[in-house]
């Protein structure tokens, strides 16, 4: 497998929907490639950064925000 193989399985490895034999093969580039090992690392960082933004959505707006950037994100949130 190659790391372009990997990357394009990413999301059903992750997700543990490939088949065996395609998991198989991704635990082994894995274990044998130090730049897939850390591209997957920051990937599940990643996921789980962008969850935790949504876990307080009513919560304090950090002080270093933009008010541009806060602005733009009220405009689209839903009308209730």
């Amino acid at each position: 497998m190659t790391c372009r193989e990997f990357i394009e399985l990413l999301d059903t490895y992750l997700t543990r929907e490939a088949p065996e034999e395609r998991l198989r093969l991704c635990e082994q580039h894995l274990a044998a490639c130090a730049s897939c090992t850390a591209y997957l690392d920051s990937y599940r960082k990643t996921i789980a950064l962008g969850r935790m933004a949504c876990d307080d959505l009513e919560g304090p707006v950090p002080a270093e925000a933009p008010e541009e950037l806060i602005q733009a994100l009220l405009a689209l949130r839903p009308r209730s």
